[in-house]
C-alpha cells in the first residue's frame, strides 16, 4: 500500500513539489490505489482521520474519527495530509471546485445506511445524510451571522493554473460555507443517496458522476445538473426542517451549547428558515456562473463604468464564431478567451463585450458580469445586460437546458436579486441594430419568454421598417441591397467608446 500510495502522489506531481494537482482524478487514482492495496481503509475513513469530520455534529454523527493507518510513516503521511487535509478543495473536470470533506462524509454515511450500521438517534430525529454534509455547516454559519456581521455563503475563489492546480484562492471574505463547500455538500448528498441505494465501487462513482468516464465532450457529466438535482431531492421547505432539527440538536452538544442558550425556539426557527431560502436562492435557483479568472479572463484594460442597477432590459446575442456550441469546460473556457482576444486586439474593446456567455455544458461564463457596463448592444450597454449563446444558431436551437438556463435560471435570479427590474424588457440583437443576430431559430426561441418585446424602442426606429434578414440594409434616403451583416462573436459597430458599440 505504500508504495503504491507514494507512486500515484509521485506520478502526477509537479516537479519540485512532491504534491499531485488537486484535480478530482488525483483523488480517483488515491481511491484505486486504497482499494486494491488496503480494501480495509476507505478513502472517507482516511478523509475523516484527517479531520474531514471535525465538526461536533458530524463526530455525534459519525463517531470519532479513526487513527492514522500504523503502515504510514509520518513522512509518507505528509503527502496525504496536502491532499485530504480538512479543508482541502479539488477541481472536477466541469471545472467546479468541490470541498472533499462534506463529499466524503456523505459518500461514507450512504455506505455505512447500506450496509445496516446502526446511526444514534437524535430528538428531534435528524437526517444522518444531510447533518455530515450541509445542515450543521448552513444553521452554524447563520447562527452566527445573526447579529448581522459576516457573511453567511460564498465567495467562489480561483486556482493558480486550471491545468496543474494546486493553491485555490478565494475571492473575498470567507463564510462557514464559500462555494466549494456548497458544491462539497451538494455532491455529498446526491451520491451519499445514490450509495445508499446499492453498493458501487468509489472509483466508479466519482468518475461517472464527475464525467471521467467520457470519452467525448458532447455527454455533459451529472456534476453539471447539481444544483437542479439538489433541488429535487431536498426542497427548501424540506431543508428548513433538517436545519431547524440539527440546530436543536446541536444545543445539547456541549461544544455547541453555549453558542445557543440565549437562542429561543423562534429564532431559532427564523435561522432555518433564513439559512434555508438564502442557500436555496444561491445555489439552487440562481445558475452557476463560471468566474473570469477560472476561464483565463486577461485583465480589464482601462477603467470600467459601474452600471446602476437594476438594469430595465436584456439583450440575447449568439456568437456565430465561435459557430459550435461548447459542451465542456475546456472548450468553452477557450471559447471566451478566443473572443476576448477578438474583441480587445481586433476591435480595440477594453474587454470582451457580453455580459454573460451560455455555453451548453451547463454553465453561464462571466463577462462583463453583473455590475460593469459592456459593449454588446449599441446605444444600449448601460442600460440592459448582454448574454451570448456560443454557437450559430441561425438554422439549430441551442438544447433545452440550455435555453433553460438564460430563461428559467438567469433571467429570474436577475429579477429576486435586485439586478433586473421585475418588468424588464428581452430583446434580440437584431431588434437594436443592424446584424442577423441572434439568429433565426434563436430567435423565434426568445419570441416566447417572458419579457420579449417585438419592436425596438422608440429611439431605435428607423425611418424603414425592415423584416429581420431581408437582405436589406436602411440609409437615410434609400434601400441598399446587401448581404445580411454576420455577427462575428457580437462584433458589429464601430470602434467608439463602448456604450456605441456592437
Amino acid at each position: 500500500m505504500v508504495l503504491r500510495l507514494l507512486l500515484v502522489l509521485s506520478m502526477c506531481a509537479r516537479p519540485g513539489t512532491g504534491l499531485p494537482p488537486r484535480r478530482m482524478d488525483s483523488v480517483v487514482e488515491l481511491v484505486e490505489a486504497l482499494d486494491s492495496n488496503h480494501p480495509n481503509l476507505t478513502l472517507p475513513e482516511l478523509a475523516r482521520a484527517l479531520g474531514a469530520c471535525s465538526t461536533p455534529g458530524c463526530r455525534v454523527v459519525l463517531g470519532e474519527p479513526p487513527p492514522v493507518p500504523p503502515a504510514l510513516s509520518h513522512d509518507q503521511w505528509v503527502p496525504l495530509t496536502q491532499l485530504l487535509h480538512r479543508d482541502a478543495v479539488a477541481l472536477a473536470p466541469d471545472g467546479s471546485t468541490v470541498a472533499l470533506g462534506p463529499l466524503l462524509t456523505g459518500i461514507e454515511v450512504g455506505q455505512k445506511t447500506v450496509s445496516g450500521w446502526p446511526f444514534p438517534t437524535f430528538e428531534p430525529p435528524i437526517d444522518p445524510l444531510y447533518a455530515v454534509t450541509i445542515t450543521e455547516a448552513l444553521g452554524t454559519s447563520f447562527l452566527l451571522a445573526r447579529g448581522g456581521d459576516g457573511a453567511t455563503l460564498g465567495p467562489g475563489g480561483c486556482w493558480d493554473d486550471v491545468d496543474d492546480p494546486q493553491n485555490y484562492t478565494l475571492l473575498g471574505p470567507p463564510s462557514p460555507i464559500p462555494d466549494a463547500v456548497a458544491n462539497g455538500a451538494m455532491d455529498g448528498v446526491l451520491l451519499g443517496a445514490r450509495v445508499a441505494q446499492a453498493p458501487i465501487p468509489l472509483a466508479d462513482l466519482l468518475r461517472g458522476y464527475y464525467g471521467m468516464d467520457n470519452s467525448t465532450e458532447q455527454g455533459r457529466p451529472r456534476s453539471s445538473y447539481r444544483r437542479r438535482d439538489f433541488g429535487v431531492l431536498m426542497g427548501p421547505e424540506k431543508l428548513e426542517q433538517e436545519v431547524e432539527a440539527m440546530l436543536r440538536v446541536l444545543r445539547v452538544l456541549p461544544p455547541t451549547r453555549e453558542l445557543l442558550q440565549d437562542v429561543g425556539p423562534e429564532e431559532v426557527a427564523a435561522i432555518a428558515g433564513r439559512a434555508a431560502r438564502d442557500f436555496t436562492q444561491l445555489y439552487v435557483e440562481c445558475p452557476p456562473i463560471v468566474l473570469r479568472c477560472m476561464w483565463g479572463a486577461r485583465p480589464y484594460r482601462g477603467t470600467p463604468r459601474a452600471l446602476t442597477l437594476p438594469l430595465e432590459s436584456v439583450f440575447i446575442h449568439h456568437t456565430f464564431i465561435p459557430s459550435a456550441p461548447c459542451h465542456s469546460f475546456r472548450s468553452c473556457s477557450r471559447a471566451m478567451r478566443s473572443m476576448q482576444r477578438f474583441h480587445q486586439d481586433t476591435r480595440g474593446w477594453d474587454d470582451i463585450g457580453y455580459s454573460f456567455v451560455v455555453g451548453s455544458d451547463g454553465y453561464l461564463y462571466q463577462g462583463r458580469g453583473w455590475h460593469w457596463v459592456g459593449a454588446h448592444t449599441k446605444g444600449y450597454n448601460s442600460k440592459g445586460y448582454g448574454v451570448g449563446y456560443v454557437g450559430d444558431f441561425t438554422s439549430t436551437l441551442p438544447d433545452p437546458d440550455t435555453i433553460a438556463l438564460v430563461r428559467d435560471q438567469l433571467l429570474p435570479c436577475a429579477v429576486r436579486t435586485g439586478r433586473l427590474h421585475h418588468n424588464y424588457t428581452l430583446r434580440g440583437h437584431r431588434q437594436m441594430g443592424r446584424t442577423d443576430c441572434p439568429g433565426n431559430s434563436l430567435f423565434q426561441e426568445i419570441e416566447t419568454w417572458s419579457g420579449f418585446k417585438l419592436h425596438p424602442p422608440p429611439s431605435k426606429q428607423h425611418p424603414f421598417t425592415l423584416k429581420p434578414n431581408d437582405g436589406l440594409k436602411a440609409t437615410r434616403t434609400e434601400l441598399v441591397p446587401t448581404v445580411p451583416r454576420p455577427h462575428w462573436g457580437g462584433l458589429v459597430g464601430p470602434n467608439l467608446l463602448e456604450e456605441a458599440q456592437a
